[in-house]
């Protein structure tokens, strides 16, 4: 059980790529002679996110008795939501039959006294995605106060100061454009007409 999410994007650690989750987990289970079923991967999702294609594609095959065990390289991997934790490594996985390693964390189901230093590691990821989500918050709205622009696209009739991507300035080719549809509107047009219109021009 492999993940890469947006929160790791820049990081330097080559440890965090998908390529080297894999190559970790699959020198892991070949040194211990375990068969490996399938590899499940998630890129670019957060831990929060319990919609993962491949991490419910893992828990259907693992509902379905498909392995005996699951591999990740940390809990975190898996999902930083500590409510997902405590459902399926807690619950369902032991019911199933099914066995939970994450390397990193030296984290093992089938180790008894492990679930306390589990359920600690599960709430620290939970509330790492909760520091990182009120920081970025935080960060946003400090730029707002600037006056900096903090969308992913200028809107239409704006763009991007070269100089200074957090400011936006004029766009000459659509400004003409914007003008015409303020006079328009101001003369009583509907949305729909100057929509025509400005199909008719080509624009």
């Amino acid at each position: 059980c492999c993940r890469l999410s947006r929160e790791d994007e820049g990081r330097k650690a080559e440890s965090e790529s998908i390529a080297n989750q894999k190559s970790l987990l699959i020198k892991y289970a070949m040194e211990r002679g375990w068969e490996i079923c399938g590899i499940y991967c998630d890129e670019d999702y957060s831990g929060a996110d319990a919609e993962r294609p491949d991490f419910l594609r893992l828990l259907a095959d693992a509902e379905q008795r498909r392995f005996d065990l699951i591999l990740c390289k940390s809990l975190s991997r898996f999902t930083r939501d500590m409510e997902l934790v405590e459902k399926y490594i807690h619950g369902k996985f032991p019911q199933w039959g099914l066995r939970f390693i994450a390397v990193a964390d030296n984290a093992d189901t089938e180790v008894k006294g492990n679930k306390k230093a589990r359920q600690i590691t599960g709430l620290v990821n939970e509330w790492y995605l909760e520091d990182l989500s009120e920081n970025v918050r935080l960060v946003l709205d400090y730029k707002r106060r600037q006056g900096r622009y903090i969308g992913a696209f200028p809107l239409y009739g704006y763009r991007r100061d070269p100089l200074d991507k957090g400011r936006l300035i004029p766009d000459e080719a659509a400004a003409s454009v914007v003008r015409r549809i303020f006079s328009l509107a101001a003369k009583g047009q509907s949305r729909a007409a100057i929509a025509a219109a400005l199909n008719e021009a080509g624009i």
